[in-house]
C-alpha cells in the first residue's frame, strides 16, 4: 500500500553507538517574540518567519469542504499536487523592512537534546517526569530528567506509536500488532510485556468462526487483527477505550479493561494516518486519501458502535496528522501540502481557517492550553496561539537536522517570572534525536501588545500603503527567524 502520509518508509535498524545529552542552557539566541502572523476565520495565515526570497502568493484551493454550511468559498489555501501545493514552492513579492524585537516579552527556547544513535525517532509519549521514545530500532527508551532512565526491547522493530493509560503502556508497530507493557512496582526501571492486541485467546476463539474473517487485499484475515502497520494510537476521554489506526484503511476500538476488540471500522480508501477521540463520543480520522471523517460512538445495549457523521475535508493532499485542543472545541488537521486546517466545535463543526507555516508536509500536531504545535518535514516546529477565533504563529522552533516526526507536550510546573503558563515540548526527529523545548503561553495582554507593536512597525514602514494592511494583520511577513 502506498503511504501518502509523509515520512513512513521502512528503515534498517541503527547501530547502537552510545548515549549523550547535550545541555544548551540559556546560551542560545532566542526570539523574545515577534514573527506573529494571523489566521482569522476568513483569511489563511502565513507564518511570518519567511526568508524574503521565499514569501509566497496566495492561490485558490483545490480542497472541497463537503459540508456546505461550514465552507466559505472566499477562504484561501493552495492548489495542485502534494508537491506543488506547498506554499514554499510559490513565489511572490514579500516585505523588505526591518523588525525590532521588544526585550520584555517571554522567551521560547531549547532546553536540551537527547541523542541515542540507534534509530530514527517515530513516536513519543510523556507522563509526569518520564518520556518514552520509540524508533526504528527494537528499543523503547525511557528518559527521566533529561537522562536515560530505562529501556525495553520489542521483537517487531519500528515503533510507530506510544500511548500511556494508567499503569499500562501501549506501543503500535510496523507489523500491525499492539503490544502492552507494565512497570514492575518494586523496580520502576523494569518494564515487562503483559500482552498483545489482539490477545492470543481472542485470536484462537475467532479463528474457528468463519464469520470472523474478512477479505483484505484478496485474502482472508481476522477482523480483530490489523493487516498493515499501526500508524496511530489514541484514548477516549475517560481512558477506557483505545483506538488504533492502520495503513490497512481501518481503525479498531479496544476495551482496555479486558483487551477485547469491540469494533473494526473500514474507514477510508487509503491508509489511515491519524485518529483522535474527542468529547461527546466523537472520533476523527485522517487518511492518505485526503479526507477527514467524523464518527459518533454510541452504546447499543452491550455493544459499542461507531457511525459516520460527516466528512470534514476532501482534498488531493494526504492528511497526515490530527489533534484536538484540551477543551475539545477545536480540531486541527495537518496535510502533506504543509497546511493545517482547523474546525471549531460549537453547535456544529465549522471550518475556521488554514494555518500556513511550513515548507513541506506537516507530520505531527500537538495541543496544550491555547497553543498548538505543528512539526514538519521541513525540520521545524511552528508554535501557534489561539486567541478567541484567531490563530497567530508565535515562533518557529529550529534545530533538528531531519523531519520532525512526533511531538509530546507536558505542563511545566516552573512558571515564568511573570506567572505565565509554560509548557515542556518534546520533538522527535528522523535525525535520531529528541529535543526538549520550553515554551511560554503568554498572557492575553502581552499577546495583544505584541500584535499592536508589529502592526505599528508595518504601518510606519509602509507609510501611505498602510491602509492596505488587514486589521487583523493576516498578511504580515517578516525576515526574522525565531529560534
Amino acid at each position: 500500500m502506498m503511504n501518502r502520509g509523509g515520512i513512513g518508509t521502512r528503515m534498517g535498524d541503527g547501530e547502537e553507538i552510545g548515549t549523550k545529552f547535550v545541555d544548551t542552557g540559556n546560551s542560545i539566541p532566542r526570539s523574545k517574540f515577534g514573527n506573529i502572523v494571523h489566521s482569522d476565520p476568513n483569511i489563511s495565515a502565513t507564518v511570518a518567519a519567511i526568508p524574503r526570497d521565499e514569501v509566497f502568493a496566495y492561490r485558490n484551493s483545490s480542497a472541497s469542504f463537503t459540508s456546505p454550511a461550514s465552507y466559505d468559498p472566499n477562504r484561501m489555501s493552495c492548489e495542485g499536487s502534494p508537491m506543488t501545493m506547498s506554499p514554499w514552492n510559490q513565489t511572490g513579492a514579500g516585505s523588505n523592512f526591518p523588525w525590532s524585537i521588544e526585550e520584555n516579552l517571554p522567551q521560547n527556547g531549547l532546553i536540551g537534546s537527547l541523542v541515542r544513535e540507534e534509530g530514527h525517532i517515530y513516536s513519543l509519549a510523556a507522563t509526569k517526569d518520564l518520556l518514552y521514545t520509540g524508533s526504528d530500532s527494537k528499543n523503547i527508551r525511557v528518559w527521566k530528567n533529561l537522562k536515560e532512565f530505562s529501556g525495553f526491547k520489542s521483537s517487531s522493530g519500528l515503533v510507530k506509536a506510544i500511548i500511556i493509560a494508567g499503569e499500562k503502556i501501549f506501543t503500535g508497530h510496523q507489523d500491525g500488532k499492539i503490544r502492552v507493557w507494565k512497570v514492575i512496582p518494586k523496580n520502576p526501571t523494569v518494564h515487562k510485556r503483559s500482552g498483545t492486541l489482539p490477545t492470543l485467546k481472542e485470536v484462537f476463539k475467532s479463528s474457528i468462526r468463519p464469520s470472523a474473517y474478512v477479505q483484505v487485499r484478496n485474502r482472508s484475515a481476522l477482523w480483530i487483527k490489523h493487516s498493515d502497520a499501526i500508524s496511530c494510537l489514541t484514548l477516549n476521554e475517560d481512558k477506557t477505550l483505545l483506538y488504533s489506526a492502520s495503513w490497512d484503511r481501518t481503525f479498531k476500538v479496544w476495551r482496555i479493561s479486558d483487551s477485547k476488540c469491540l469494533e473494526s471500522i473500514n474507514a477510508h480508501d487509503d491508509a489511515v494516518n491519524s485518529v483522535v477521540a474527542c468529547l461527546d463520543g466523537l472520533v476523527f480520522t485522517g487518511s492518505a486519501d485526503g479526507t477527514v471523517k467524523v464518527w459518533k460512538r454510541e452504546q447499543q445495549g452491550k455493544r459499542t458502535k461507531h457511525s459516520p457523521v460527516q466528512t470534514l475535508l476532501k482534498q488531493e493532499s494526504a492528511v497526515t496528522a490530527l489533534a484536538v485542543n484540551t477543551s475539545g472545541s477545536v480540531v486541527y488537521c495537518g496535510s502533506s501540502d504543509g497546511m493545517v486546517n482547523y474546525w471549531e466545535c460549537e453547535k456544529q463543526l465549522t471550518h475556521g481557517g488554514v494555518l500556513k507555516g511550513h515548507k513541506l508536509a506537516v507530520l505531527c500536531l500537538a495541543s496544550a492550553g491555547n497553543l498548538v504545535f505543528s512539526g514538519s518535514a521541513d525540520k521545524t516546529i511552528c508554535v501557534w496561539r489561539r486567541d478567541d477565533k484567531i490563530h497567530a504563529c508565535m515562533s518557529v522552533l529550529t534545530g533538528h537536522n531531519g523531519p520532525v516526526k512526533c511531538l509530546a507536550v507536558e505542563e511545566d510546573h516552573e512558571k515564568s517570572k511573570d506567572g505565565d503558563q509554560r509548557w515542556v515540548v518534546y520533538s522527535g526527529s528522523l535525525d535520531k534525536s529528541v529535543k526538549v523545548w520550553s515554551v511560554a503561553e503568554m498572557a492575553p495582554d502581552m499577546y495583544q501588545m505584541a500584535m499592536m507593536q508589529q502592526q505599528q512597525q508595518y504601518q510606519r514602514h509602509m507609510g501611505s500603503d498602510a491602509d492596505s494592511l488587514p486589521s487583523d494583520g493576516s498578511s504580515l511577513a517578516s525576515e526574522n527567524r525565531a529560534i
